[in-house]
């Protein structure tokens, strides 16, 4: 057994729960839980934050989920909550340089004013001010005095060192293959480690979540696609970090590099436990930097000096599924459809109120649930033109 792993109640190799995904959603619901004086163990096939929770936009601004007051209470307080810094900036930027786009995005401001938050609407000239690398091609945006921005890499790494200072354990290297039950509950996993025990399982495993649910016999939608980011070489620091618009999404670093993502899917077929991803495809990149250019022209002469492709899951809908299950009652079952960065300090706390209570303390999640699903027809991605191709990888 390793050293490492611990026990569970009934003194089997694991944990009290077991927290199946080392992404930011897993890592926060681990954190939360360990803050409540939980045993947990989080679980991952590669290193935590290795796919899209440690490689995306970072951004914070998710005004369509029943989790976002929750989230904009958080962000500001992740960083003395934690003990680590995650580099949160609050406000953001999305401005347009089309008619139809400017009016999609007035529509989200006066939805984020409804909420209760402010906003302001720019002109031409009110973009250029705040966003300096914008060009004349700038009819006008938003800002958003809410939401922000934080560092992915530094969010996952102040959660695993904030797990692992409360006591939590984290396991990596160490792909599931499935899960135990006995009786109508779980009673633990199987993984390339032997067999661990629990006595409650959290499954935030991202595209995985679906083949392990599975081994249960229990149907989880979900189709697979490779989101692709693009960084560049550093330039002068804008006023705000978080810039948005053109249909694509991201941030400026601290350091000042542009770090951006967006574009088509590329829906794939899920790779086997274990194999790492080929790099992003030439044409999607091209046209993930001419799309840059045409957001932020005064920065069209920097280089590209990094890529990522990683992997996503969506669900029918597009919404997340946040539930513990009637049955097996002692498993809750957390897939976030691509939206899982920033909500997750307001998931962690809905999963450690599921886990724990049994209900969410701070918001009404009942429309997350799985039972949405039943009676999909099993050609449903095939109908939405969510065509799979397989998927290259690394050798």
């Amino acid at each position: 057994m390793n050293p490492g792993i611990g026990t569970d109640a009934r003194g089997r190799p694991g944990a009290s729960v077991i927290v199946v995904g080392g992404g930011v959603t897993g890592l926060s619901s681990a954190w939360w839980l360990a803050r409540s004086g939980v045993d947990v163990l989080v679980i991952d096939k590669g290193i935590v934050g290795w796919e899209a929770s440690g490689r995306n936009g970072g951004g914070c601004t998710h005004y369509q989920s029943a989790l976002f007051h929750e989230e904009q209470r958080l962000w500001p307080l992740m960083d003395e909550l934690l003990g680590y810094p995650t580099e949160y900036r609050r406000e953001r930027i999305i401005f347009a340089t089309t008619e139809p786009l400017l009016r999609i995005y007035q529509s989200i401001g006066e939805t984020i004013g409804r909420l209760g938050y402010e906003w302001d609407l720019l002109d031409g000239d009110a973009v250029r001010e705040r966003v300096p690398l914008a060009g004349d091609s700038a009819l006008g945006g938003i800002h958003l005095k809410v939401g922000g921005h934080a560092n992915p890499q530094r969010t996952v790494q102040a959660y695993a060192w904030a797990i692992q200072d409360l006591g939590g354990r984290i396991l990596q290297h160490t792909p599931v293959r499935a899960i135990r039950m006995a009786g109508g509950k779980v009673t633990g996993i199987e993984t390339s480690a032997g067999v661990l025990g629990c006595d409650h399982l959290v499954l935030a495993a991202g595209p995985q979540t679906g083949r392990l649910m599975a081994t249960i016999g229990i149907d989880v939608p979900l189709a697979v696609a490779r989101a692709e980011m693009i960084v560049t070489e550093p330039v002068p620091l804008m006023p705000i970090g978080g810039v948005d618009g053109e249909g694509i999404y991201g941030r400026q670093t601290l350091r000042g590099n542009l770090a951006y993502g967006g574009g088509p899917h590329e829906w794939i077929e899920l790779p086997e436990d274990g194999e790492m991803l080929s790099r992003p495809s030439t044409p999607l990149l091209g046209h993930l930097a001419r799309r840059l250019r045409q957001l932020l022209p005064k920065a069209g002469h920097v280089r590209v000096i990094r890529s990522w492709a990683g992997l996503i899951e969506n669900t029918p809908d597009g919404r997340p599924i946040v539930e513990r299950l009637a049955e097996p009652s002692n498993l809750t079952l957390c897939i976030m459809s691509s939206v899982g960065f920033g909500l997750s300090p307001a998931t962690g706390h809905a999963i450690r109120d599921l886990v724990i209570d049994g209900a969410c303390s701070f918001t009404d999640i009942a429309k997350y649930n799985l039972a949405r699903f039943a009676g999909i027809p099993a050609d449903w991605a095939a109908q939405k033109g969510w065509k799979a191709r397989p998927l290259e990888t690394a050798t």
